[in-house]
């Protein structure tokens, strides 16, 4: 029992931790995406954040979604899943559109706004206007690996 116990936590320690994010790619009838200013370092992202241990990721992108914007969205399917190697973050990116609720200011955004494909690619860095843009197209989700500044 004692080297079973040992190999568990050999195995334990040298296996890389990830953590999972979610966010959600919200496209109103226009075509205009929802986005926030992060209140903590002012980026511009699309809403989201760490999925909960014991939450489905479609539930997780509605509650980020909606802390940090008030918006309220049906989740239509997974766009995209994006690794950051250099923080072991793996995002799982979500095109939704509205349901209800109405855009707020919160603590985690500074601002939301709706912004069209173009403003988007101006104001977010590559790695989250990727995530904007992969939403938008059809077809099966991209896979993307990035530093945490540019893609891979």
């Amino acid at each position: 029992m004692l080297m079973y116990m040992s190999n568990i936590r050999q195995e334990t320690s040298s296996t890389p931790l990830h953590s999972v994010s979610v966010a959600g790619v919200v496209v109103r009838e226009d075509g205009r995406v929802l986005t926030i200013k992060r209140a903590d370092n002012g980026t511009w992202e699309p809403p989201g954040g760490v999925l909960e241990l014991a939450e489905a990721p479609e539930d997780g992108v509605r509650r980020e979604v909606y802390e940090e914007t008030g918006v309220k969205v049906q989740v239509d399917r997974l766009t995209g899943v994006y690794k950051n190697t250099s923080r072991g973050i793996v995002a799982l990116v979500f095109r939704c559109r509205v349901e209800g609720g109405h855009e707020q200011l919160t603590n985690e955004a500074s601002a939301v706004e709706w912004l069209t494909p173009d403003e988007v690619t101006g104001r977010m860095a590559e790695v989250y206007a990727v995530r904007v843009t992969d939403a938008l197209l059809d077809g099966a989700p991209r896979v993307r690996t990035h530093d945490g500044r540019r893609l891979a």
